[in-house]
């Protein structure tokens, strides 16, 4: 396999996919496509501009003819599918584009695929691969002495987001039984990283702090997540593409189980502390809360808990780890550190979405 459609490629996960997929095999072809919503954002795939295995379309999933004509002029034989809706509170203000865009969008990019890949003879391609990007969402909310998600888990998704992500999954699983498509699924933990959207709880509490502004915690602050460097994403699906087994469902995640109110500390006290060891800093970002003497943490402020939100997830990754070799490289400490770096000395990259 050398040739990668990535669709929602301009998205935060599919973008760092392809910076890393681009810098691990140069010789591969990349075909972004990408929709370019709210979330999908041209300027990250800034990078690669300009490389001569990176292409760019605009254009939708559910776009059946589009994606033939993008498999057969380009030959591709992979399709790595992030293009999803993928933010939960906007899934329950509006859950129609969630349905249109993570169902129907995926079935008839399923339906493109199926056509060339195994109904047109003159462009039936046998070792092909569709893995399809999901989440640990689906499988609903655990306690908290309940054992980490396995593939396993029966799914009960409990927002439109998720049921929608749900139903995707069981498509793709539908389109390898049924009609043999060569699919894989990975169903993964929260990810944080370079080029999230600043709607996600980290990057928003990075930049309201360098505006200080309040950190609003849903309820207690007390529900559970587990986090994944989205480097590490990328490294776990390479894994699954190089595999052969057909039909798996491999969960991968970070083994960083944290409450969101833990998190959201640990960023106000490496802010302050970054802003202490650096004096440039304030220079470069005047009205951040630690440039003018404050304390990050004095603006935490709790916020009514939002509808169906689910207490804990976590994700136990020991299929990945013992059939594919997979362990994250970064712990959330490395990563966490790694992601406010990226922040800082990129604000043309995220500033512009906030004034939008």
């Amino acid at each position: 396999m050398s040739n990668l459609l990535v669709t929602g490629g301009a998205g935060f996960i599919g973008a760092n996919f392809v910076h890393y997929w681009l810098g691990k095999y140069p010789a591969d072809k990349v075909v972004v496509l990408d929709a370019l919503t709210y979330a999908g954002n041209e300027e990250s795939l800034l990078p690669v501009v300009g490389n001569e295995n990176y292409v760019f379309v605009e254009g939708d999933i559910g776009d059946q003819t589009l994606v033939e004509s993008l498999l057969i002029e380009h030959k591709l034989d992979t399709i790595v599918n992030f293009a999803a809706e993928s933010h939960v509170d906007r899934s329950i203000s509006g859950p129609d584009v969630f349905i249109e865009t993570n169902i129907v969008g995926t079935h008839n990019l399923l339906k493109a695929a199926r056509q060339v890949w195994i109904v047109n003879p003159e462009t039936a391609t046998p070792n092909h691969r569709f893995h399809h990007v999901s989440t640990d969402e689906v499988y609903g909310t655990l306690g908290d002495n309940d054992p980490a998600f396995t593939e396993d888990h029966a799914y009960a998704p409990n927002s439109p987001y998720s049921a929608s992500k749900a139903a995707s999954d069981h498509i793709v699983r539908a389109y390898h039984h049924t009609f043999g498509l060569n699919v894989t699924t990975s169903n993964c933990s929260n990810n944080y990283g370079p080029y999230q959207f600043p709607e996600k709880l980290i990057p928003l509490c990075l930049s309201n702090i360098l505006a200080d502004k309040a950190l609003p915690i849903y309820g207690t602050g007390k529900n559970i997540r587990d986090w994944l460097f989205v480097e590490d994403h990328a490294r776990g699906i390479d894994l699954i593409l190089k595999q052969d087994k057909l039909g798996e469902v491999y969960n991968i995640g970070g083994h960083n189980e944290w409450t969101n109110i833990d998190i959201v500390k640990l960023l106000c006290e490496i802010m302050d502390k970054k802003f202490a060891e650096n004096p440039s800093l304030a220079e470069r970002y005047p009205d951040a809360t630690p440039a003018n003497g404050k304390k990050s943490l004095d603006l935490i402020t709790y916020v009514e808990d939002r509808a169906g939100h689910d207490w804990r997830y976590a994700i136990d990754a020991g299929k990945s780890q013992n059939e594919l070799g997979y362990t994250p490289a970064e712990t959330f400490e490395t990563g966490i550190d790694k992601t406010i770096d990226w922040y800082l000395d990129n604000p043309e990259w995220w500033a512009p979405l906030l004034k939008a």
